[in-house]
């Protein structure tokens, strides 16, 4: 069994789904019920692999330990030093990224870690900053594996997370939910099993063509396009499933073909990574080289944040020298914008509407060339280049 794929999946999402619905209309919580339908995926998902399932486990103690021991030295201690912890939950990660590469046979690994590391560095940072007081593991649980986001996303906070499992709403309240819920999935299936498949076939055939200029811009284009209804398919699902159980996950795309700039692509595009990255790498990034007066102007020090801050998007990706290549391409993209932005000419124009026209088309390519380097064939023309020449 797969997330969002499959008559198994869709078949006992619906059986499970019934018993949601009805808590839902009575009004009653169902935040043992969401961790009972998780546990049963995640069981089914997994035991294929029972390595996977083995160490999905023994991750989840690793970091629930960690947290823990985290927030004792937090309470009694006041201790601020977060970063060997965040180190330390991180660790799994890593070592499932490097060994592969090193070509060493391991065991490490399962669907979904990176987006469940980032779940447990948010809680680590909150509990410095003194946002979060306590950890029940019961919660710390249900929202780790909670099924429609656990494979890939959208990257929710455990803070808003809980609240919705405390909370009971009204019958008219979830109706609602539960409507927008159907109409997400759907749509969600005509993104991911209609549109994208049809649009990777004709990549398909464009991959095994000659490799000229207009074949290769052709594939960028197509490229692009399936990644939105791919990943924007899955997303629409797991938004439209968690409403089915009471969970208003946050929605992760928001035309992101239409930004005007790179910034506000990044406010439209995988918006619960890119949130969280400026949320908890950007600003605190920025923060520091202020206070230890790295640089002299502000200006200077937004822009050095914006790359270091998507170049470590990009090798979340991977260790991958495309996907490094993608985040520095759209660092350097969003300094220059942060530069671009202060200039009198920008702020003279920007609310033209040939100006904003002028914007989304230039954004629009760029984009779209990022996801060419994304794709790995930018790399791969680089290296038969660099073959000729030497």
């Amino acid at each position: 069994m797969e997330f969002f794929s499959g008559l198994n999946f869709w078949s006992l999402l619906i059986i499970l789904s019934i018993p949601a619905i009805f808590l839902g209309i009575k009004e009653k919580k169902n935040k043992y019920y969401i961790l009972f339908s998780s546990l049963v995926f995640c069981f089914l998902v997994y035991s294929k692999n029972i390595n996977s399932l083995i160490y999905l486990v023994i991750f989840l103690i690793y970091e629930y330990m960690l947290i823990k021991v985290y927030l004792r030295l937090k309470i009694e201690k006041n201790c601020d030093k977060v970063s060997i912890f965040v180190i330390l939950s991180l660790f799994p990660l890593v070592i499932s990224r490097i060994l592969p590469i090193l070509e060493i046979d391991y065991k490490f690994g399962f669907l979904g870690i990176s987006y469940i590391t980032f779940k447990v560095m948010q809680i680590l940072v909150e509990i410095k900053d003194n946002m979060i007081k306590e950890v029940n593991f019961i919660d710390y649980l249900s929202f780790m594996i909670f099924f429609p986001t656990l494979s890939s996303g959208p990257i929710d906070r455990s803070r808003r997370f809980i609240k919705d499992i405390e909370k009971t709403i009204s019958k008219t309240e979830y109706l609602d939910n539960l409507g927008k819920g159907i109409e997400y999935i759907l749509q969600g299936l005509v993104y991911k099993i209609i549109l994208s498949q049809l649009i990777f076939d004709k990549i398909n055939i464009i991959s095994e063509a000659t490799y000229t200029t207009e074949n290769l811009t052709i594939y960028m284009y197509l490229y692009g396009f399936y990644l939105f209804f791919d990943f924007a398919g899955y997303s629409l699902m797991a938004v439209g499933v968690s409403k089915i159980f009471g969970i208003d996950t946050p929605m992760n795309f928001n035309k992101p073909f239409l930004a005007k700039d790179m910034k506000d692509f990044w406010n439209r595009w995988h918006m619960s990574l890119s949130h969280w990255f400026r949320d908890f790498v950007f600003s605190r990034l920025v923060f520091a080289m202020f206070k230890k007066k790295i640089f002299k102007s502000s200006l200077t020090t937004a822009m050095v944040a914006y790359i270091v801050n998507m170049t470590l998007m990009g090798v979340w990706h991977g260790i991958n020298f495309s996907y490094l290549l993608y985040g520095l391409y759209h660092g350097i993209i969003l300094a220059i914008t942060e530069y671009f932005q202060k200039t009198k000419f920008y702020k003279n124009n920007k609310n033209k509407k040939w100006f904003e026209y002028s914007s989304i088309f230039i954004t629009f390519n760029l984009v779209m060339f990022g996801f060419f380097i994304f794709s790995e064939k930018f790399v791969y023309i680089l290296q038969v280049i660099g073959g000729r020449l030497w």
